[in-house]
């Protein structure tokens, strides 16, 4: 489900169309967005507008979609955390990305819904599946990312045929690697593994097969009680 910010109403007649490479403040954007339906995607990046090209199927529609099977059946077996799909989310003054996934902890997290449903604050873990914005995020997300506090940055390069995970330290973005076993395990998620060989290689049985047997560990039960704890 795609949404984009509500805003202040101004008949959509006086607004300026929202184009690539505008220069302006979060309310503006959200003025110019909110008065062109047609678009599906626009972001906000250190005050600079990126508006998406169509999306291809490979590039983008089904490497998507395995990530949101992936993060769905985490949260399924997760209460307590949230998954977002292209949702609008209002980070500071000059940066309102709309990020293809995000994971977020419902209480006592880093973000919270505004009054007219949208993300506001840092979720825990951010997606982006990058074919040709490879560039913006790994360079002016990334820094508005980690300037923000995301906790865990993913990038899929799918025409790179690459994944990288990004883990928030010290003020500081540093890659994780694999274990052993060829997988990477959350840092914030306990029990989100992810055998990053079997995703770029189309196999999503074992990616499936992986989760489970992240969730079927102690450390995501422990993770679970603790959230419910924080419900109660």
């Amino acid at each position: 489900m795609i949404t984009r910010p509500s805003a202040i109403i101004t008949p959509v007649s006086t607004l300026p169309p929202l184009e690539n490479g505008d220069k302006l403040t979060r309310p503006e954007f959200e003025r110019r967005y909110h008065g062109m339906p047609e678009v599906k995607k626009a972001e906000l990046i250190e005050g600079i507008v990126y508006m998406a090209s169509p999306l291809r199927v490979t590039g983008h529609g089904e490497p998507h979609a395995d990530i949101m099977i992936w993060l769905g059946l985490y949260k399924v077996a997760t209460p307590g955390v949230k998954l977002a799909d292209n949702s609008t989310v209002r980070l500071d003054a000059d940066n309102e990305p709309q990020p293809d996934a995000c994971l977020r902890i419902a209480h006592g997290g880093q973000t919270r819904v505004s009054e007219d449903d949208y993300i506001e604050g840092a979720p825990e873990l951010i997606v982006e599946v990058a074919a040709s914005s490879a560039s913006l995020d790994l360079h002016e997300k990334l820094k508005v990312y980690r300037r923000n506090q995301v906790q865990e940055y993913l990038v899929w390069r799918v025409y790179d045929g690459a994944f990288d995970w990004f883990k928030l330290q010290e003020g500081e973005y540093i890659q994780l690697q694999p274990n052993a076993e060829g997988v990477i395990c959350s840092q914030v998620f306990p029990g989100l593994w992810l055998e990053t060989s079997a995703l770029l290689a189309g196999n999503l049985a074992k990616v499936i097969e992986v989760v489970q047997q992240g969730l079927a560990s102690a450390e995501h039960q422990s993770f679970v009680e603790n959230l419910a704890s924080k419900q109660s």
